[in-house]
């Protein structure tokens, strides 16, 4: 006996049968696409989807970095600014000063 899958999960069931598929390519060719996807603002798994003429998710996507840190990570950070490792918050943001201060450099050496 078959059971009828309530209809706002049937979207859920659709995304559970797709597969991912990875690409081992020349690094000239990923780094190619990997730019077209920034130039384009997209990811690069949707650059590659518009590459191959599939449909794309338009939903807005928060322009973020991300990093993972691990406790130990913290304690290297927290000796660097003068902090404790507890002070998470504060950490991400002298990590952020960094971040603004070396692109800011690499677009005054860029300007030179």
């Amino acid at each position: 006996m078959s059971r009828k899958i309530p209809e706002k999960w049937e979207s859920n069931v659709k995304a559970m049968k797709a597969v991912q598929v990875a690409f081992d390519m020349d690094e000239h060719f990923q780094m190619a696409i990997r730019r077209e996807a920034l130039d384009a603002g997209l990811s690069p798994s949707d650059q590659i989807r518009t590459i191959l003429g599939l449909p794309t998710n338009r939903r807005p996507k928060r322009p973020r970095l991300t990093v993972s840190l691990s406790p130990a990570d913290y304690e290297v950070l927290a000796e660097k600014y003068n902090l404790s490792p507890d002070q998470q918050l504060e950490i991400k943001r002298k990590l952020m000063d960094d971040l603004i201060v070396h692109v800011q450099a690499q677009d005054q050496q860029d300007n030179n």
